[in-house]
C-alpha cells in the first residue's frame, strides 16, 4: 500500500519549528480575539492545524469565529483569501 502523503509528512514540521524554550500554554490555546483586529500568522508545527507555509508572516484581519477557530482574511497578490486556524498560530499586531 502506497504510504500518505500529508502536510506534516512533507518535512514541514521541521520547517516551522519554533524554538524550545517558547512554551506553549493552555492560555494560548484559548485565547479570546476581537474580530476586526490585524493579527500577524506564524504557524505553530506541533499543532496539526496550521496554515500553510507559505502565508508564514503575513498580516490579515479577523473576520469571524468557528468555533474555537478563527477565520483571518488576508490579501494574496489581487485575490482575497480566508483562513481558517486555532488562535495559537496568531500573534495580536
Amino acid at each position: 500500500m502506497k504510504r500518505s502523503r500529508g502536510r506534516i509528512s512533507k518535512k514541514s514540521r521541521t520547517l516551522g519549528r519554533k524554538a524550545t524554550r517558547r512554551r506553549i500554554t493552555v492560555s494560548d490555546m484559548v485565547r479570546q480575539l476581537e474580530i476586526g483586529k490585524q493579527v500577524s500568522i506564524s504557524p505553530n508545527s506541533k499543532f496539526e492545524d496550521f496554515p500553510a507555509l507559505k502565508y508564514s508572516g503575513r498580516v490579515g484581519q479577523i473576520i469571524g469565529k468557528r468555533g474555537g477557530a478563527y477565520i483571518v482574511e488576508i490579501k494574496d497578490g489581487k485575490k482575497i483569501k480566508k483562513l481558517i486556524a486555532s488562535p495559537v498560530h496568531f500573534k495580536v499586531v
